[in-house]
């Protein structure tokens, strides 16, 4: 069943991505990822976040494409339902990790610091949890496991399912960044 083109149906195309094709699936991509972005990035407002949602959706496509049952001739509908659910999920990780960092960093605060400090000190958060929400997700799971919950290069780089060198090479450029976050607060 193809449509007056020639082309194939959504149905035909998730068919045979179901059965293995990534023919298939790249057609269906195609077909629907500047949808998929257009509404990543309407939620979750950057494009290095609409990029990692929309890459993230079809991800989640793929894996369950062998059990999907089109209920319409388009497969859009579908990919929505995920990209709202992964772009949700992006925005309820990145709001509780700047959370549990102002919160880090509020603890290490000493109990008879002076107001300017406490001043400096919550504009330093807020810059650094700007420079971390602008991170890939990758590179967010990278410092959240080795900055915060003291995993080692080889230890991340396992539960990422990494090389010990992506981590270790994130981590330093995410360090550096986070050093001339830190260093332009003089500025």
């Amino acid at each position: 069943m193809t449509d007056h083109s020639g082309a194939r149906t959504d149905a035909e195309l998730v068919a045979a991505a179901a059965a293995g094709s990534d023919l298939a699936f790249r057609a269906l991509y195609r077909s629907h990822v500047r949808a998929v972005y257009a509404l990543a990035r309407a939620m979750v407002g950057t494009a290095t976040d609409a990029e990692d949602v929309t890459q993230e959706t079809f991800l989640v496509a793929w894996r369950k494409m062998s059990g999907l049952e089109l209920e319409s001739e388009s497969l859009l509908p579908w990919l929505v339902t995920i990209c709202r659910f992964q772009a949700a999920n992006r925005i309820r990780r990145q709001k509780r990790d700047r959370e549990h960092l102002a919160s880090a960093l509020d603890e290490s605060l000493p109990a008879g610091a002076d107001v300017e400090q406490a001043v400096i000190s919550s504009e330093l958060v807020g810059r650094i949890s700007g420079q971390l929400s602008t991170l890939s997700t990758l590179d967010q799971e990278i410092f959240r496991l080795c900055a915060a919950e003291g995993y080692g290069y080889s230890e991340a780089a396992a539960h990422l399912g990494v090389s010990h060198g992506v981590v270790r090479n994130r981590l330093s450029r995410i360090r550096s960044a986070l050093r001339a976050t830190i260093t332009s607060e003089g500025s």
